[in-house]
């Protein structure tokens, strides 16, 4: 996957390593650092059909990844968020995920049909399930 080795995952990267994709497992076995935006965590715990079982694989799995907040003191943070809501017409879930991932200077593991359009070499497609 472009040869990264610092990954940010979206929300729909969560479910879908949690669901098995062993491509991406793979892929992820030799990064550097993982990480997820306190956005992904909160889309995570907020859906309505959550069970137990995955409420527990979703605490486990966050004990191995670093969670990005929001500091209310990350000017440069905002500046990016609010730039890529305008200039790019993203949801501001979206541009607040892509902002954390290029401030971590991690590639984007995404599904997502909206940032998968960004000309962008950071932001990349889930790999296959295989």
């Amino acid at each position: 996957m472009n040869g990264c080795n610092r990954y940010l995952l979206d929300t729909n990267a969560v479910i879908s390593l949690l669901a098995g994709n062993e491509g991406l497992a793979t892929e992820l076995a030799s990064a550097q650092w993982i990480g997820i935006s306190v956005i992904t965590k909160l889309e995570f715990l907020a859906f309505s059909r959550l069970s137990e079982k995955d409420r527990c694989l979703f605490t486990s799995f966050l004990h191995r990844v670093n969670v990005i907040g929001l500091s209310e003191t990350d000017d440069a943070l905002h500046q990016s968020i609010i730039q890529k809501r305008r200039d790019l017409g993203l949801k501001l879930p979206d541009a607040i995920i892509l902002a954390t991932a290029l401030a971590q200077d991690a590639c984007l593991v995404t599904d997502d049909e909206g940032l998968l359009k960004i000309e962008n070499p950071s932001v990349m497609p889930l790999p296959s399930r295989s």
